[in-house]
């Protein structure tokens, strides 16, 4: 189904959507100019298709002293299928670690950590990230200032 075409519509739900994904199927209908049960379909067919993946809430890191962001760029000792596998299957399971993406140049993985100061991200990259035997070296890039941060894609 990832060859399904999508109409103006279907974008117009997403954009929506993006803004607001507690809008109900009623005030969706309104938005976009259909009535309930043709926007419940499009919904229901967008989400097995696959473009809907979940519906989430978005949390005030600073709020939540969870302020500090880092981007943390890690090198692997060696890069191989197994290696990869395996240092991932441990990222994925580290709560702290809020995006990891394969990337290309001189490091292999770019991380996104959250932590609520300095001396809890030292204590994380030693008795956390520190622990990982596959990691070759680390370099840590500290937000001064978050100028724009959304989730939502331009459609």
């Amino acid at each position: 189904m990832t060859d399904t075409i999508l109409d103006s519509t279907d974008l117009n739900i997403l954009r929506c959507l993006q803004e607001n994904a507690r809008l109900t199927t009623k005030e969706l209908a309104a938005r976009v100019n259909l009535s309930s049960t043709p926007v419940f379909e499009r919904l229901k067919r967008l989400e097995r298709a696959g473009f809907i993946q979940k519906y989430v809430a978005v949390l005030d890191a600073e709020k939540l002293h969870l302020g500090f962001t880092v981007f943390c760029s890690v090198k692997l000792k060696q890069m191989s299928r197994e290696v990869a596998r395996d240092f991932i299957s441990v990222i994925k399971d580290i709560p702290q670690v809020a995006e990891c993406y394969n990337i290309s140049g001189e490091y292999d993985y770019l991380l996104k950590i959250h932590a609520p100061d300095m001396k809890y991200y030292n204590e994380f990259i030693i008795n956390v990230l520190g622990t990982i035997g596959a990691i070759g070296s680390i370099q840590s890039s500290f937000v001064m200032d978050e100028i724009k941060n959304t989730h939502a894609l331009f459609l």
